[in-house]
């Protein structure tokens, strides 16, 4: 008798307090502007990607650190009252990381973050049993690169498909790359990636304006990329694709009025790993997370306004 697929989503990386201000618009450098509103949530890139995954129905668990601090209880009871497995988050006698984030009239923000307590966990804390049921591994860059690694590392070696999430950016070594199935990143960070000779297409550019871009991702062995292109959707980029008129597909953007887009990126990147974990397609699961990340920019905070199954087959089939 087979055994059943695995269907588990492991979310390694960051857990901040989000200490967020709205304001009319954004200050510029050395001016100050009144705010109109300040709020206190769980947030972390890591934290939010597996509140958002769980709520869409994912099977998720959760390795991080937080500090023994009541910020770090609120993001534990947080992340935990969303159904993520939080067994594998430890407590540091480092205070919680948190995010300094100011949000516009439009929605647009800034974000400052201070690591805190993510900046103690260690190679050391990855261990492979925690991967056992992992279908999909989560990877973020707001922990340490070695940290990251051998996540990836321990991912490869169950058999999951490992998604990386190049954010915040910061140079990735070869080793990570090799580890690395799925790649997702915004149009700058793939110029970043690529360097020199990028040249990333208009966001409203043709799928044949992405052919190059797809080329030099495969040869540096990255043969399934995701860039995220904001408001104008997102394209995948997938070399393993059997024929050539599959290896690039447009993701037509979803339009709603935004409130907030702080942690967008991060539902998307939640519902991504979700449906992944559920056997979709790559360009199917970014379809998909199109539309979660669109919901969740409709609502204030990050946590809270993700949606679930049901709030994105409503909008879809609007």
């Amino acid at each position: 008798m087979t055994s059943a697929p695995k269907a588990g989503i492991v979310v390694v990386g960051s857990l901040n307090a989000d200490l967020t201000i709205y304001c009319d618009r954004l200050p510029q450098p050395g001016e100050t502007v009144h705010g109109d509103g300040f709020a206190v949530n769980p947030g972390g890139k890591s934290a939010n990607q597996a509140v958002a995954a769980s709520k869409l129905g994912g099977q998720v668990s959760l390795i991080g650190a937080v500090g023994q601090d009541p910020n770090g209880t609120m993001l534990l009871e947080s992340t935990a009252g969303a159904g993520v497995d939080v067994s594998r988050v430890l407590r540091s006698e480092v205070a919680t990381g948190v995010a300094v984030i100011s949000v516009d009239a439009s929605g647009e923000n800034s974000i400052i973050i201070s690591a805190g307590a993510n900046g103690t966990l260690r190679p050391a804390d990855i261990t492979p049993d925690a991967f056992q049921e992992a279908a999909v591994v989560c990877l973020c860059l707001e922990v340490g690169i070695d940290t990251v690694i051998a996540a990836a590392q321990a991912g490869h070696d169950a058999g999951a498909t490992v998604l990386l999430n190049l954010s915040p950016y910061a140079e990735v070594p070869e080793r990570l790359a090799g580890l690395s199935d799925v790649l997702l990143v915004n149009a700058h960070e793939a110029s970043l990636f690529l360097g020199a000779e990028a040249d990333i297409p208009d966001a409203e550019a043709g799928v044949e304006a992405w052919e190059p871009v797809r080329s030099q991702f495969a040869d540096r062995g990255l043969q399934r990329v995701l860039v995220t292109l904001g408001a104008h959707g997102s394209v995948v980029l997938d070399s393993s694709a059997r024929g050539a008129e599959d290896q690039i597909t447009r993701i037509a953007p979803t339009r709603v009025s935004a409130v907030d887009t702080t942690g967008a990126g991060d539902a998307f990147t939640g519902a991504l790993a979700a449906r992944l974990a559920a056997g979709d397609t790559l360009a199917g699961a970014a379809s998909f997370a199109s539309v979660a990340a669109a919901l969740a920019a409709t609502k204030k905070g990050t946590q809270a306004a993700y949606p679930t199954i049901a709030d994105v087959e409503q909008l879809r089939a609007a």
